[in-house]
């Protein structure tokens, strides 16, 4: 199957225009030796735009052999130890909403409820960060970002990089902080509270909760 099919019917008709720029990244790309595993690499398209209510955007997949599973700073069920950015998103939900860290980092119970989980590039190298950082991804991601933000949707940017796609955004229902890498959760990730900001802004837009 061709990356541009793993799209949800809706993501493929809004992103029609961008199917040759995703054949081009396709051919780009050596199936046996990528993170995430092929299948997975638009696994956080299987979400369609209008069921969005949270976007969520992180820099590229963790580069670790066997963690990325398509989206965003999720793991897969089994992964242990979890990535030190995944342990400061726990961290902060904890002292944010008073939810004790889940006992696996698979995020797919959040885009159940209507959380999109995108990077802005969506491959890399197994054991290599950034690997993949000049094939163009961020035009495609860009251009979701846009579909997503003129919807209505809450925005959650994470570090300097995502806050790039702010602009795609109400800036009324956008909310920033530095990365939850180690090299900056310090410098105000921790305390910036974003899941209880996220869910007043559902609330004043008379839209459900996400139960982070």
């Amino acid at each position: 199957m061709a990356i541009f099919d793993q799209l949800h019917p809706k993501w493929q008709e809004v992103l029609a225009d961008y199917q040759p720029l995703v054949a081009k990244l396709d051919s780009l790309i050596d199936r046996n030796d990528v993170a995430p595993a092929y299948e997975n690499i638009l696994a956080a398209y299987q979400i369609p735009p209008s069921k969005i209510k949270v976007a969520i955007f992180g820099q590229d997949p963790y580069p670790t052999p066997g963690y990325a599973h398509g989206l965003a700073f999720s793991v897969t069920s089994t992964t242990q130890p979890l990535p030190a950015s995944l342990r400061n998103i726990f961290k902060e939900l904890e002292s944010d909403c008073g939810v004790k860290p889940a006992s696996n980092g698979n995020l797919q119970r959040w885009v159940d409820q209507g959380v999109f989980l995108l990077n802005q590039i969506l491959t890399t190298r197994p054991t290599q960060s950034l690997a993949h950082e000049n094939y163009g991804w961020q035009e495609f991601t860009a251009a979701s970002a846009k579909v997503v933000g003129e919807s209505g949707a809450v925005g959650i940017f994470w570090g300097s990089k995502a806050q790039h796609l702010a602009q795609y955004f109400d800036p009324e229902l956008s909310i920033f902080s530095p990365h939850p890498s180690p090299l900056s959760a310090y410098r105000g990730f921790f305390g910036s509270k974003p899941f209880s900001q996220a869910n007043e802004k559902l609330m004043q837009k008379g839209l459900p909760t996400i139960s982070w």
